[in-house]
Order: C-alpha cells, then structure tokens, then sequence
C-alpha cells in the first residue's frame, strides 16, 4: 500500500467510527505514528492532510464504506464482544440493581478497586442501578473521616452511585426484622462465651440456650438493648448445629457494643452482625446482583437463608476470586505501622498499591477498568497483579492523553559550534494535534551529565526534533544539519537525546518525587507553566509524572512532580 493510499485509508477509518466526519486531529496523530519520518515535516504534512480529510467529508457515509471496503476490507470484519457477565444470563429488559458495601475503616487499595469496579460495570451495561452503602455498624471500627475518603477514591475511579445509603440508618428496621424472628422461634438469645461459642460450632453441639421459649428470649432481648454489658449476650439464629458449612451453626445476628457512633451517639446498644445487616439490606432495598470476593462464598449460603425466611427479594451473588498483589504492600496494619514508625508519609505514599497513592502518583482509573474487562473473572485463585501489570495498562492510557516537555536531571552545559541559533518548535503531543512549543537558541544547551558521558568520539547526536552535532572531543561539538534523515542515514555511531536551552529565560526548576523516596531536582522548559496541579504529563525519556504542587522559594516557583511510572 503507497503512502497516500494509508493516508486515505486513515482518514476513511477515522470517519466512519465517527459518523462520516474524520477528525484532522486524530487522523494527524495516527499518521505520525504510523510513519515518524514526517515528524520533521509537521507543517508539509498538515498541509497534505488537511485537502484529504475535507475530500472524506465531503462523501456520504455509504460511499465512505464502499471506498474502505475496496482499500481494508478487514476493518469490517466482525469482532466477538465478549459479555463479562455472561454468567448472571440476564435477559433484556430485566432489572439490575447492584451494590458495593464498604465499611468505613480504612484505605482501599487496588485490590478493593476490583469489586467496586465490577458492580458499578454491571449496572452501567444493562441501564441499571448502582448503590453506594457504608456497612457501618461496629461502631469500634467505624471511622468518621473515612465516610468522605471513601466516596472520594470511588468518585475518582469514574463510579457514579445513584443512591448513597448507611446502613447505621437502618438499625431500627434491623431490630424489628429480628424481633420478628424471636417471635418465629427462629432466633434465640444467647449467653455462652464467644470461645464456647466457637468450640460448640466446631463439635457441632447446641447450647442449652437454643431451649429457651420465644417469650422468653424477647424478655432477654429487651434486656440485651437496655442492660445487658457487652459481652454478656448475643441473639443467634436458629439454624442447624450439624449444618456442613459452619456459617450455618446458629451465627449470631446481634450483639452489645457498649460505644460511641459517629452518626448515631449512644441512641444503640445492640448491633447487628455484618452477614445479617448485609443480607436484609441488600433485599430490602432490593439489590438483584452482587459480586464480591471469593472470601464471601461461605457466607453466600447464609445471605440466601437469611432473606428467604425474611421473605425478602433474594440477591444474586457471584464470588470471583482475588487479586493477589504481587510486591505491594497492601496489609492495611503493617502500613499503619510503617506509617507511625516514619517509613511512609502516609497512606498515599507513592509505594503503595492504596487508591490514594495511585490517584496522587497519576495512575488512571480507565486503566483499572481496562485491567479488569482484558483480565476477567473467574474464580479460579492465582489471578496475581504485578507494578509491572499495572503499569502496562496505564501506559496504554497516558501515552494517548500525557502532553510531553523535557526535563533535565544532573544537567550540564555544552556549546555547539557554529549553531544557527534558530527559533524552533517541538509538538506539544506526538499524536494530537495540540499545538507546539516554542524555544529560541542561543548556541549553549542543558542536557543530562549521563548523556554527555555516554558519547563517543565522531558520534553524531540529534537533539530530539531540533538539530544534529557531531561530538569531537569533550570539547569540540559542532554543529552537523538540521534535518532528520540526515540523522537517520547517518552509518556511523549516533543518538538522539532530549535537551533544554541554557536560557533562565527558558526554564523553570522542578522536583520529582519517586516511589524509592527519592527526591530527583532538576530543570525543566518554561511551558510545564501551563499545567494545572493534578494534570499528568510525559517528561521525554524519563517517564510520566504527575503535577502535585506548585511552591515558591525566593521568589521563584518550583514545580513537584510525583513520578508515575
């Protein structure tokens, strides 16, 4: 296929996925991608372009087909949409309301990302529902600040909930449900010891408790919610002790927590269990489908229980298996500790896998949600998530989005001889179309210390987009051509290197921040001015870096970097 016919070719593709009218700035990005020798051509090449496009255009959507049909006619082979949720055999037109439950306690890392992620999917692909509820009920663990982070890192996953519940609000409707029970014979207070309890459980032995008559348990009960100490009494279902899944032994559905709530003070004294307050609140608000962690399918058996003597709308579940995290440090207690101990600066130290470092070292939620559609589920174990894999995902992400400057570590000053001390310009993106940066020259550069000890005797080096030289000695640089392919048919040693001019004028400082806790300073062109903090950006051959501050220090700004990958 010529040049011109890969143009078109382009140009039609870009067209038809958007409805007969092809994006010049699309179809500029691609074609620089698929043929880099006209990046030293950008202004010949709009110009090539742009007469193309409007030919496209200007043709109905038909004939566009007909003519990419005759140019690739593999663009309309059909491609399998696999459904991720195939397994729940939802019918068009059913009702799909899903959940994700957190309990406000602690920092959610990659890992958690997974469950929300899935719930909030399911909804999204069948115009269904997706509730956000905080399982609040211990209030021992129950954290206040943790009711905003939360909504904060699932907000920045790209999760819209259209309900936000609590289920703290619902402690009365909990209480009546189980009062319901006592009245059945189907719930009994119980006094044995949590270690007695557990014991019973493993020899499958009932207590003598479980005899106790239903007014009898409703007169222990009302002396559970006003009296009793903690500790002192549980109310366990009344299942089977014999019951092959233990989950199925009797569990306790109450129990007295003698502590402040942070939205309800004192007004409780009694407690749902967190398998009784899920299981009724995800049918009594009518949740239809869950997926959760594979460490829930013990306890699946007793949720059904639960809502089918309750007669309440019965969830389904599907339990997947987890995401093993491979070299992060996800165990919320031990960073708690390094946290306390100095060796992190908190829970979004760049080293962690928390969605609050992710957020802040510049990874993209769409990468997770692109991780987890390629991935899948299963529930099989040894699904392991590597740096290395996440980083894969992001870089799909950031290498379309990140607009790219230089920056310069360890810099050092060099003088080319016989520069043309020229005004030049380097795209602000390799594909899109967003405009170019400016820099003026004067003869002398910036340019990194390992660079200029890697040279070698005659090897000709291209400053990236601007200029090649050809480095004599350590002090002899002269300046060679301005064009790429001279560079590029060059058959002897040669390199390309990124740059900034030796101009105050021209350059700000800059810190980057890594995951190892280095502090990396540095030197970076004028034109990262731009960028607001949070915005994250390529710096050219040393990664992408995420804007976290901008601070001034005898009256000259810096720019903080947090290193992304």
């Amino acid at each position: 296929m010529s040049q011109d016919e890969d143009f078109k070719k382009i140009i039609l593709e870009n067209a038809i996925k958007h409805k007969g009218e092809a994006n010049v700035k699309f179809v500029f990005g691609t074609v620089l991608k698929n043929h880099p020798d006209w990046k030293s051509k950008i202004p010949e090449l709009k110009e090539k372009l742009q007469p193309l496009v409007d030919q496209v255009n200007s043709l109905s959507l038909d004939d566009q087909k007909e003519l990419l049909k005759k140019i690739n006619p593999k663009f309309f082979e059909k491609k399998d949409e696999r459904n991720l949720f195939s397994f729940f055999h939802i019918k068009e037109g059913d009702t799909v309301v899903t959940a994700f439950p957190p309990s406000p306690e602690k920092h959610y890392h990659i890992g958690h990302a997974k469950a929300i992620l899935l719930n909030y999917l399911l909804a999204k692909q069948y115009n269904g529902k997706f509730y956000l509820r905080f399982e609040d009920t211990n209030p021992k663990n129950v954290k206040s600040e943790f009711y905003k982070v939360m909504q904060d890192d699932i907000s920045w996953l790209g999760v819209k909930w259209d309900n936000l519940f609590y289920a703290s609000d619902y402690i009365d409707l909990l209480i009546e449900y189980a009062e319901q029970l006592i009245k059945n014979n189907q719930a009994y207070v119980c006094f044995c010891k949590p270690e007695e309890m557990s014991e019973n459980r493993k020899i499958k032995k009932a207590c003598s408790c479980k005899n106790h008559s239903p007014q009898e348990n409703l007169i222990e009960w009302e002396k559970m919610k006003k009296e009793y100490p903690e500790g002192k009494a549980s109310l366990r279902l009344k299942i089977d002790m014999k019951h092959k899944n233990a989950r199925m032994r009797d569990p306790a559905i109450f129990r007295i927590i003698e502590a402040e709530h942070p939205r309800h003070g004192y007004k409780y004294r009694v407690y749902p269990t967190y398998d009784f307050q899920n299981a009724v609140l995800d049918g009594y608000l009518k949740v239809t489908h869950r997926l959760r962690t594979v460490e829930f399918e013990m306890a699946s058996e007793l949720h059904h229980y639960i809502r089918k003597i309750l007669k309440l709308l019965d969830t389904q579940t599907y339990e997947f298996s987890r995401l093993n995290l491979e070299g992060m440090l996800s165990s919320g207690r031990v960073i708690r500790e390094e946290i306390e101990k100095g060796n992190l600066i908190g829970w979004d130290d760049p080293s962690l896998p928390t969605l609050a470092a992710l957020r802040r070292r510049g990874f993209s939620p769409k990468a997770m949600e692109l991780m987890l559609v390629e991935t899948g589920i299963t529930k099989s174990s040894g699904c392991t998530l590597t740096w290395d894999t996440l980083i894969k995902y992001n870089k799909r992400v950031l290498n379309d989005q990140a607009n790219r400057f230089f920056f310069i570590k360890d810099a050092i000053e060099i003088t080319i001889e016989n520069d043309p001390k020229k005004e030049y310009s380097l795209p602000i993106h390799p594909k899109l179309d967003l405009g170019l940066r400016t820099f003026k020259s004067n003869g002398s550069y910036l340019i990194e210390k390992e660079d200029f000890d890697s040279f070698k005797e005659n090897e000709l080096i291209r400053l990236m987009d601007n200029i090649n030289f050809v480095f004599k000695d350590i002090n002899n640089l002269v300046f060679d051509s301005e064009d790429y392919l001279n560079f590029k048919n060059y058959k002897d040693s040669k390199k390309i290197i990124h740059f900034l001019p030796n101009d105050s004028e021209q350059i700000v400082d800059a810190t980057v921040f890594t995951p190892e806790h280095e502090l990396i300073k540095g030197k970076a062109e004028k034109h990262i001015e731009q960028l607001k903090v949070g915005e994250v950006i390529q710096f050219e051959r040393f990664g992408f870096c995420r804007l976290d501050s901008i601070e001034e220090k005898d009256g000259q700004k810096i720019y903080n970097f947090w290193f992304t990958h």
